[in-house]
Formats: structure tokens, C-alpha cells, sequence
């Protein structure tokens, strides 16, 4: 096991890139540890022992959606007792000067009108000019472009002129058609999902990716998916940060329990080896949990998103982690895994080096 990784250590001391053979067999390794000290390493190349957060707000206006993907516990339909629709008042509402960056993403509504869309941008972006706006995942932006017949550019440019800093990297889920025709055969797949987001670099917005893992997909579809990221990154350098998201279970049941704590910090660790140009890795604490996202920043992550104020999606799947994260908690949580905070915003500026990382 250890020739593994130390053939691993030397491709990358030569400045090689691992190839996907190099990730499969780091998937199947069993020194966990091992695995983790050489993702570290790699992360303390490129960040010191800095691990970033940003005090952000993720904001969800409606979970009235006309797609039923098999493995979504947020999204309803019109007239359920669950469904609710949110005004641009109560949007604001939910925000303060505070924050740096609001996150909204939401389920597709089948009568919002586009200019209902903009409105609600240049409304945070006017009452709040020093919150960044991170919205629409690559199905949001896709569905806005069919729904109101524009072209993805005109869709992002408008979007851009109204105030939206980056979008986030939602709705990618896996990258295999195998995946998508069992789970979400309505959903966009990975050809459109990577157009939209090699549209948005091209224009100058930044973005986030994700995998969602844990449930139906193989090893070797997870590899794939961080290759195709990162072909896109070799074309584009867009991303700026990677975000691994371990399958909430909640009523769904598509597998029977979350992947192991072992399972999250092997691919957040292969995830930092892999996608050698994507800057930020991310530990999502609302997904991971507080325990394994400390553990995860001496595993290649750099990042644990934010304190999110209220986040419905996971939580609608039964997320465990607690809605209210404070900003002490957040700052305990980096010092106690041997890192230095440092407070970011949307797109990655720090008060410290006052720029960003595109």
C-alpha cells in the first residue's frame, strides 16, 4: 500500500498529474491516514494552514418545482401543504449587512416570470450592495433559457447587469448517464450542466462545482466526474472551489444509509489530489457534519462554506447539522482542527490579500 501512495508522492513531486487509474486505486487504498497526509500536504502547498469560511445566508424562495427527481426531499408541488413561495420583501428580510454572500438556489416554478427573477437580484444587490449574490445552479439557468426563450448568455449577461457575482455548483450531481436515467431523468445531464458553466466563465462570472456521492454511483463514476471538472478547468480556469456533497438519505431511501465518514474524507482528499487547478476545496459542513469537516481540513480541504443562516434543501432531507451556525462556531471549528481562519467572500477575497482567487 505504501508504494501506492509513494508512487503517487513522486508523480506529484515531479509535478505530474495523477491520471484516472491513479484515482481508482486511491479509492480502493486502505491507508486512510496515508491518503490524508498527502492530500494535506498538497493543500499546505498551495494555503498554508489558512481554511476559509464567509458569513452567508443561502436562501431558497420557493420549493414549488415541476420536476420530480427520485432523490429530492426539498421540492413540492403547487397547492401541497408544504409548498410556500417567497415575495422579494421576505427575501430581504431574511438578510443583513452583515452577510457577504447570499446563496439562492430553488426549485423550478412553473409561472415566475423572468423579470420577477431580475427584480429580486437588483433588490439585494441595491439594499445590500456589500453582499455578493451567488445564484441559480446550471438546471436553474438551463430551465430559465427554455422557459423564457433566451439564450444562456443573454440569460447570465442580464443576470450579471442585475447584480450576480458567481454561480454556485449545484445540480451536477454525477456526471454519468447511468445515474441520471435511474435518479433525475428529467434533470439536465453533464454535457449542458459543463456548457453552461464554460458559458458563464467565458462571460467573467466564476463558479462553484459539486458531486453528489453516497448513493447509486460507482467509484469509477466519481473519478469521471472530477476528470470532466477538470478538462473544463484546463479550458476555462471558471471554478473556484470543488464541493463534494455526501447524499442526505432523509424519506427518499434511493440507498439506506449516508456514505461513512471514511467515504467523505477519501473524497474530499482525491477530490484536492485530482483537481490540481481548481483552487478551493470545500468541506461542506452541512452535509459532512461538524466532526469530519474539522477532520476534513487536514484531509485537502481548504474551505467550510459559511454559516448559511438557513438552508432548507439538506435540512428537508434531514440534515442533522444545526441551521443556526454561529460565526464563533465556525472560527472554533477551523482553530480546533490546527487552522488559521480566514474570512472570505463570494469570490474568494480576503480582507487579508484584498483579492481574489479566479
Amino acid at each position: 500500500m505504501a508504494s501506492l501512495l509513494q508512487r503517487v508522492t513522486d508523480r506529484l513531486d515531479r509535478q505530474e498529474r495523477l491520471t484516472k487509474e491513479d484515482a481508482l486505486e486511491l479509492f480502493a487504498a486502505q491507508d486512510l491516514i496515508g491518503l490524508g497526509r498527502l492530500a494535506n500536504q498538497v493543500k499546505q502547498l498551495r494555503w498554508g494552514d489558512r481554511a476559509h469560511f464567509v458569513i452567508n445566508r443561502q436562501i431558497n424562495p420557493t420549493n414549488i418545482c415541476v420536476l420530480s427527481c427520485r432523490f429530492c426531499d426539498f421540492a413540492t408541488k403547487r397547492g401541497r401543504p408544504n409548498a410556500y413561495e417567497m415575495t422579494i420583501e421576505e427575501i430581504l428580510g431574511r438578510l443583513n449587512p452583515e452577510l457577504r454572500e447570499v446563496h439562492i438556489v430553488q426549485g423550478l416554478h412553473p409561472e415566475w416570470r423572468w423579470d420577477y427573477y431580475l427584480q429580486m437580484i437588483r433588490a439585494i444587490k441595491t439594499t445590500f450592495p456589500q453582499i455578493q449574490i451567488k445564484a441559480w445552479t446550471a438546471v436553474e439557468i438551463d430551465y430559465f433559457s427554455k422557459k423564457f426563450r433566451l439564450s444562456v448568455e443573454e440569460v447570465l449577461t442580464q443576470m450579471k447587469e442585475a447584480g450576480l457575482s458567481a454561480l454556485p455548483g449545484g445540480g451536477a450531481e454525477v456526471f454519468s448517464e447511468r445515474v441520471r436515467k435511474a435518479l433525475f431523468p428529467f434533470k439536465i445531464g453533464a454535457p449542458r450542466w459543463l456548457e453552461i458553466h464554460r458559458i458563464a466563465h467565458r462571460l467573467g462570472i466564476p463558479t462553484n462545482a459539486t458531486l453528489l456521492y453516497g448513493h447509486i454511483e460507482t467509484h469509477e463514476e466519481r473519478v469521471d466526474h472530477f476528470f470532466k471538472l477538470r478538462e473544463l478547468q484546463d479550458e476555462t480556469d471558471g471554478f473556484m472551489s470543488f464541493i463534494p456533497l455526501a447524499y442526505q438519505v432523509g424519506k427518499t431511501r434511493v440507498v439506506e444509509r449516508q456514505a461513512s465518514a471514511i467515504e467523505d474524507l477519501k473524497t474530499v482528499a482525491i477530490s484536492r489530489l485530482i483537481l490540481d487547478n481548481i483552487p478551493h476545496i470545500k468541506a461542506y459542513w452541512v452535509t459532512m457534519g461538524e466532526e469530519i469537516a474539522s477532520i476534513a481540513l487536514n484531509f485537502g480541504a481548504d474551505d467550510l462554506d459559511g454559516t448559511i443562516g438557513e438552508e432548507r434543501i439538506m435540512h428537508a432531507a434531514d440534515a442533522e447539522t444545526p441551521i443556526r451556525q454561529t460565526r464563533e462556531r465556525l472560527l472554533s471549528l477551523i482553530r480546533s482542527s490546527g487552522c488559521v481562519p480566514v474570512e472570505r467572500d463570494a469570490i474568494y477575497q480576503t480582507s487579508t490579500n484584498g483579492h481574489g482567487h479566479h
